[in-house]
């Protein structure tokens, strides 16, 4: 059966069409998923009954069911979810009241297999890539929970692909999700208010800047020379930092962005000053900003957040040196929804 979330709305009409149904019966069907976000077709109240029934017969209309929720404090929202193959993702609902913001971190892959040291999401390696329709409904989920009975009011405003996995290790179902939520006549989520974080994928950060000039990037550096990246992100083996710092600047002088470089400080890791000294200098004339983010607790992989003096050293150092830099707010760590928390397989 086809994933009817996997279509975009001229691929759902087409679709419709060949099976003998009128265009603007397609143009309701979309609707109803991204305008109302209904999944089950007896809610779809102008669809006639034989319809409902052959999309019910041809089409999967539903990928994710809730196991559980959970909230912070700061009224942070963490969803475990099961597929219909019974793996396990998760995803995260991140309130900004002060701005008005309200955004989603969205999982691409069951697990990870790029192995770096500080994330609990690759603890259990890598099972699968995420279809476009999962990667879809994780979005319509979070949105139909924080609206209520109101679809889309509130109405998410920014997407964070920043969960379990490795993004640009499932491009094409991505970019295809990424066209769907995008739709003026669905969701209409901006492609500026979207942002893709890589581990640092060359080839596939090269492809991004060729199919899509709009969209957000944050490469997780986390470390300033290839000794300290290899230790800590295998992937620096296959692709290092001048390879990864050129392809990046290749990418800003192509689409006019600017980007983010996140960098997890981890106590007694990659906090010391001299790599403070480093990364500012690594990181001099680059349009850039970088995202200092003190780690979060993971007591599996013996990780732990610097002292709040060092903290404010490191920053200053890059402020100092004439790098845009800001400081992440923690939100969700009580729940384990923050930054390299997520994980699979619920204790």
């Amino acid at each position: 059966m086809k994933d009817l979330k996997e279509l975009t709305r001229n691929e759902l009409i087409e679709d419709l069409k060949k099976a003998g149904f009128p265009a603007y019966r397609g143009e309701q069907v979309f609707n109803w998923l991204y305008k109302n976000g209904i999944s089950k077709t007896e809610e779809m109240k102008n669809i006639p009954k034989k319809m409902r029934s052959y999309l019910d017969n041809n089409y999967n209309l539903n990928n994710l069911k809730e196991s559980k929720r959970s909230v912070a404090v700061d009224g942070t929202v963490k969803y475990l979810w099961q597929l219909n193959d019974g793996e396990n993702i998760e995803g995260v609902y991140l309130p900004f009241p002060e701005s008005g913001r309200h955004s989603a971190c969205i999982s691409t892959q069951v697990g990870c297999g790029l192995g770096c040291s500080f994330c609990a999401t690759g603890i259990d390696g890598l099972k699968r890539n995420l279809t476009t329709g999962e990667i879809v409904e994780q979005v319509l989920e979070i949105q139909k929970d924080i609206s209520g009975s109101n679809f889309a009011e509130p109405r998410l405003s920014n997407l964070v692909f920043m969960g379990m996995g490795e993004p640009l290790a499932n491009f094409d179902n991505l970019m295809q999700a990424v066209e769907i939520l995008n739709s003026n006549q669905g969701l209409n989520i901006g492609m500026r208010k979207m942002t893709i974080s890589t581990a640092g994928l060359v080839p596939e950060i090269k492809k991004l800047a060729k199919v899509n000039d709009q969209i957000g990037l944050a490469i997780s550096l986390h470390a300033p020379n290839d000794r300290l990246r290899n230790k800590i992100m295998p992937i620096n083996k296959k692709y290092n930092i001048n390879q990864l710092l050129k392809t990046v600047i290749d990418y800003i002088e192509k689409t006019g962005r600017r980007v983010t470089f996140e960098y997890v400080l981890m106590d007694s890791v990659n906090d010391s000053p001299e790599l403070s000294v480093q990364l500012s200098e690594l990181l001099r004339g680059i349009n850039c900003h970088v995202n200092l983010i003190p780690a979060n607790p993971v007591p599996e992989l013996g990780i732990e957040r610097p002292v709040q003096k060092v903290i404010d050293s490191f920053y200053d150092t890059l402020v100092n040196n004439g790098i845009q830099v800001s400081l992440r707010k923690e939100m969700g760590s009580q729940i384990e929804a923050a930054c390299g928390q997520l994980k699979r397989k619920e204790k």
